[in-house]
């Protein structure tokens, strides 16, 4: 370890931009296989798997089959996070990506209600399960490779670009649907939707190559030689970390506002409105790719300002923005949908992505990292993947129904804003430093003095 805290020894330089160079693109490629799902179930799943449904309740069961992925999240956060914290990360990220792209590409292979009845949405929930499972380690892996990889001085530079990754795989899924969903019904409800999935095995393929090549990280590597590994790091997760396990869970409701903006407004333009397909597809096209670059911008900043006030700001800005947006599909006016739609999700809400990979880490010792960050994450995560199904449950079927879905959010979000709040600052913090406790050394630390004798 260098004297300086911000400058790496040289078997590390470099290895910063290969850790966060291969978590944005095994992340685009995982969440493309993710958000492709979130599109089809808003535009075909409920004609495809509940067509004996009334068009609004069909529409509601495809949401609820989108949500039903959130649920498995935790439990991959259970075994995921044990695996990656005990066997280290580069394990969890190769499994995520393969799990992820066998269950994705097995979803366009599956018949519709049509041909074999009741079976097909059960089959489809049991395959949004396995994909749930994949997600619930996906970021928690990516982001804990790249932290531990990078200087202290810059964790939420590097680590933003996990999330970062996350956007570019939604402008793929989204552009991928944009020739799609103008063919003829015909078309699209028998093969035209199922492309896309298939599309997957290259991505699986590709994902795969490119993580199997990282290398494990010095922090999980050192860890491993003194002894320090714990043998079940949930239950020192939950003994020693239980409260910032519960601010990270409150904390994650966030990702409230991406599931309302990506599925339920899109549901709720194209099936209530009537507004036409493309240019909404276009407008998540645009605002994800105005995030590839707000995202580490914020990261940037939060490593000068500090982490909770970009947080806070971005929660509050969505809280607010997300009225705007709702009621400008309302109206119809596409100029003040690519706006709102822009403004809120493309630069305000990044702020709270470019920050949260970091954030969430710092909490954390090395020992039980990925399991905190994890747990955390897709408990709230998986709240935040039910947000579309309330909200449209709330709405109802009304032209002004989006009112009420706007107050949701902006409830979700100063949630958020509460648990940011009592946090601990920890930009400041040297990356052997967190996780400390008060007055006392890093959990990782002692019990490594306690079980390598001699140790100084």
């Amino acid at each position: 370890m260098s004297d300086h805290p911000d400058v790496l020894p040289p078997a590390r330089e470099g290895q910063p931009r290969k850790a966060a160079l291969a978590a944005w693109i095994g992340s685009a490629l995982e969440y493309y296989d993710f958000f492709i799902y979130g599109t089809a179930a808003a535009l075909v799943f409920g004609k495809v798997f509940f067509p004996g449904s009334e068009p609004a309740a069909g529409t509601l069961l495809a949401l609820a089959t989108f949500g039903v992925g959130y649920l498995a999240r935790p439990v991959g956060a259970l075994v995921l996070g044990h695996v990656g914290d005990r066997f280290g990360r580069k394990k969890v990220l190769v499994l995520t990506v393969m799990l992820m792209g066998v269950a994705t590409f097995l979803v366009g292979c599956l018949p519709t209600y049509a041909q074999v009845g009741v079976a097909a949405p059960v089959l489809l929930v049991v395959l949004r399960l396995l994909q749930g499972l994949s997600a619930g380690g996906e970021q928690a892996g990516a982001n804990s490779m790249t932290l531990e990889h990078a200087p202290s001085h810059r964790r939420a530079y590097y680590t933003s670009f996990t999330l970062n990754g996350t956007q570019a795989g939604q402008i793929l899924a989204t552009a991928i649907f944009l020739p799609i969903a103008v063919m003829p019904d015909d078309q699209l409800l028998t093969w035209g939707w199922r492309v896309p999935f298939w599309l997957s095995a290259l991505v699986m393929v590709a994902a795969f190559i490119i993580r199997n090549k990282l290398a494990e990280t010095p922090v999980f590597e050192e860890e491993a030689e003194r002894g320090a590994v714990a043998d079940l790091p949930l239950a020192v997760l939950l003994h020693e970390h239980w409260a910032d396990v519960l601010r990270v869970m409150v904390a994650a409701v966030i990702a409230s506002v991406s599931t309302i903006f990506t599925v339920y407004a899109l549901s709720y333009a194209v099936n209530t409105i009537e507004l036409s397909k493309t240019p909404m597809l276009w407008v998540g096209v645009l605002a994800n790719a105005a995030a590839l670059v707000a995202i580490p911008f914020w990261g940037n900043l939060s490593d000068r300002v500090g982490r909770k006030p970009v947080f806070i700001a971005g929660s509050l800005g969505c809280a607010v923005l997300m009225f705007g947006y709702l009621w400008s599909i309302s109206t119809g006016n596409w100029g003040l949908i690519f706006f709102f739609g822009i403004v809120m999700f493309g630069i305000v809400h990044s702020a709270t992505s470019g920050v949260w990979p970091a954030f969430y880490g710092e909490m954390f010792t090395a020992r039980v990292r990925l399991s905190g960050m994890a747990l955390g994450t897709q408990i709230g995560f998986a709240i935040a993947g039910f947000a579309p199904t309330i909200a449209g449950a709330v709405a109802g079927s009304g032209q002004d129904a989006w009112f009420g879905v706007a107050v949701v959010t902006a409830v979700l979000c100063l949630v958020n804003v509460a648990a940011v709040a009592t946090a601990r600052e920890t930009y400041g913090v040297p990356t052997e430093r967190l996780g400390i406790r008060p007055g006392g050394e890093p959990v990782a630390a002692a019990r490594s003095h306690e079980s390598v004798p001699g140790r100084s």
